[in-house]
């Protein structure tokens, strides 16, 4: 008769053997977690393998990702399309089993997980965007989003900073349908903990205000089953279950010790667990009765059947919130969006407003967030100084859970994961918000945005030395290259009121990636433009204006604050007699995928003589600037002092920019 323990050592059996045949890979984590999981799956989560993406499903975030097969495993066995050839293909070339999970790989993944702690903070935004989606969408006797978020952690993640961010903050926020399982097994990949990871984990979690289930055996079914029952039953916070595991649980040699943590159990201890577990198939065999007691195709499509004719009932009762919610749900933008933005863009021109692309951004959400009803957003305590806080916003909250915007407090890297796992949930679009300087805080989470290629919309002010007086802990250098050189972020940095206007649209047009929004804190003219140059900006890179006597000798660029800086100097060297072409770029990405024949219009491959200018530091303008040409940038920190004198300082001035041209223009070079 199969038992649990037939249905965890499954997991055991898969993972050691897959890791075996990649030589290499995690056995340790999956064969400690092994118990819990089979519970949690079998018992609890609520999921559909025969429709992953079934909107009111729970989600499982296995956030110490380095056990990743742990969730193949899960996966495989539950009936997902994963394949043993998968697991047989784990860590290879082409294969959906890659070496940490990867959304969008394989079906049931539903975050890519490995930077320790990320997941975890993914996990707390995903409870979020459901407990905002429940308020939003659900009513008396309809209850269509009405699902939990479960997590898998290690010490590591706990370890890891942004863990105490966002575990706060689920605390403050009432998070009740996030439960977080730990696995305590004492151990890491340099040994036991005790010498580096001794504080009280239970009391830090109760002062968050979480529920804490402390002293739970992680290899007791029975025990795990009870505790995670009542943390699902908990409706005003988050729960944490601590279960106390053995590391490569049925490894007599290595288990309970690092050995196992990141390594192949090797052929004679793999025969030793099998005998110790009673484990007697071969290598990637698992019995038909195994497979029947987990297979969750059957009571899943029953679970997601019962939903729809809830949903059914509720289309009926409120048709109108039914369709929109199956819009947001669908990550579709309301038909109108696009038009009506369009004419924000033209009122933006025709209005030539002077003013600070953060103030331009804010009056770009009064136009935009009113179309936008799934926009959510939010800002680590600088709402006052990023003017990310619009008129239509309402702060959300443990009890406003209506709201649409965010009060991160200082919590830069929990913030933009967080975002992550909101726009991973599906039915909103996430905005953070910070000072340009400290992305650097949350580069990582920036980074696994693009990866996993989610609509997530970053606000940077503050974007230059034109911040002034705070000085070069403050002031952005290096910061726009690190963005623009992440691949699959379009990083927008506008010149003026209505490129500001064109960069939120297209960030939220744009379905399949994040963008970045780089924005002034100082004034920024606005450029005269003509039909055509307005549609162009989207773009990436166009003309502002151009040389009336033939082909340009001369092509000056820039971007953000500096544009009004090249118009100027070219206006002056246009007088003096010389053919010049002035460009605003203000997202290189976006420039860089358009087709060739309209690149080469912009910057003639055969036009050398480029002078690029951006306070930022220069090498990333290279690829334009070509072996002849210069770049006007940072080459240093900047310095405390009004924005004025710094620009005049650090040579972004008018005269300097004609000095370096007319040097150009007579030496040929």
């Amino acid at each position: 008769m199969i038992n649990r323990k037939d249905c965890a050592n499954a997991i055991r059996a898969l993972s050691m053997d897959a890791v075996e045949k990649a030589r290499s890979g995690h056995p340790g984590a999956p064969m400690g977690m092994a118990d819990i999981a089979e519970v949690l799956w079998r018992d609890l989560l609520r999921h559909n393998p025969c429709n992953p993406l079934w909107p009111d499903r729970d989600r499982f975030v296995l956030s110490n990702g380095h056990g990743s097969m742990l969730l193949y495993s899960l996966l495989h066995l539950s009936g997902y399309d994963l394949g043993m050839e998968d697991i047989k293909n784990f860590r290879q070339w082409g294969s959906r089993t890659a070496g940490h999970p990867e959304h969008g790989h394989a079906p049931g993944i539903e975050t890519t997980t490995g930077p320790l702690g990320q997941g975890l903070a993914n996990a707390v935004g995903m409870a979020l965007a459901e407990k905002h989606l429940a308020a939003r969408f659900n009513r008396p006797g309809h209850q269509i989003v009405d699902h939990h978020t479960y997590v898998f952690v290690g010490d590591g993640c706990l370890m890891e900073g942004i863990s105490h961010e966002v575990c706060s903050l689920a605390g403050t926020l009432g998070l009740g349908k996030l439960v977080v399982f730990y696995d305590d097994n004492g151990i890491s990949i340099d040994g036991p903990v005790e010498s580096w990871f001794t504080e009280d984990v239970i009391g830090r979690f109760e002062a968050y205000g979480w529920e804490v289930l402390a002293g739970v055996d992680g290899h007791d079914p029975d025990a795990v089953l009870a505790a995670a029952r009542q943390g699902r039953s908990t409706c005003d916070r988050p729960t944490l279950i601590c279960c106390r595991t053995t590391i490569g649980h049925g490894s007599p040699n290595k288990g309970g010790t690092a050995s196992c943590h990141g390594a192949p159990l090797g052929g004679d201890e793999i025969a030793l667990v099998r005998k110790q577990l009673g484990w007697q198939h071969a290598p990637f065999e698992i019995p038909d009765e195994i497979y029947q007691q987990w297979d969750a195709r059957s009571r899943g499509q029953a679970a997601e059947d019962e939903w729809n004719q809830r949903f059914t009932a509720y289309k009926v009762a409120w048709p109108e919130l039914a369709a929109e919610f199956e819009r947001c749900m669908s990550g579709t933008l309301p038909d109108a969006f696009s038009d009506k933005a369009q004419a924000w863009i033209s009122q933006c021109q025709q209005a030539s407003e002077t003013l600070a692309s953060r103030r331009s951004s804010l009056n770009t959400l009064n136009a935009y967030g009113p179309l936008l009803p799934e926009l959510i957003g939010g800002s680590a305590d600088l709402a006052g100084s990023n003017l990310t806080h619009w008129k239509g916003c309402s702060a959300l909250s443990k009890d406003e859970t209506g709201g649409n915007y965010v009060h991160y407090g200082v919590r830069e890297f929990g913030m933009t994961a967080m975002t992550n796992g909101m726009a991973l949930h599906g039915g909103v679009i996430p905005y953070g918000s910070t000072f340009l300087v400290f992305m650097e805080y949350a580069c990582n989470a920036v980074r696994m945005a693009a990866l996993m290629k989610q609509r997530v919309i970053q606000v940077y002010t503050h974007d230059s030395i034109g911040l002034g007086e705070d000085g070069p802990t403050h002031q952005p250098v290096e910061q726009l290259a690190s963005l623009r050189q992440t691949p699959g972020l379009h990083t927008w940095r506008p010149c003026d009121t209505v490129e500001t206007a064109v960069a939120w649209k297209q960030a939220l047009e744009r379905s399949q990636g994040p963008s970045a929004l780089v924005l002034s804190r100082q004034d920024l003219v606005c450029i005269a433009r003509d039909e055509h140059q307005l549609q162009a900006i989207e773009r990436g890179g166009y003309i502002l204006s151009d040389s009336d006597a033939g082909e340009p000798e001369l092509i000056l660029m820039a971007t953000g604050s500096e544009v009004s800086l090249i118009c100027q100097a070219g206006e002056q060297l246009r007088a003096r007699g010389h053919r010049v072409r002035v460009i605003s770029m203000p997202c290189t990405e976006v420039f860089d995928a358009q087709d060739e024949a309209y690149r080469n219009s912009v910057l003639p491959p055969h036009i050398r003589r480029r002078l690029i200018v951006e306070a930022a530091v220069t090498d990333f303008w290279y690829k334009y600037a070509g072996l002849d040409g210069k770049v006007l940038g940072m080459t240093s920190f900047g310095a405390s002092a009004p924005a004025s004198d710094l620009f005049k300082s650090f040579g972004f001035t008018v005269e300097r920019v004609l000095a370096l041209a007319e040097d150009m223009l007579n030496t040929g070079s």
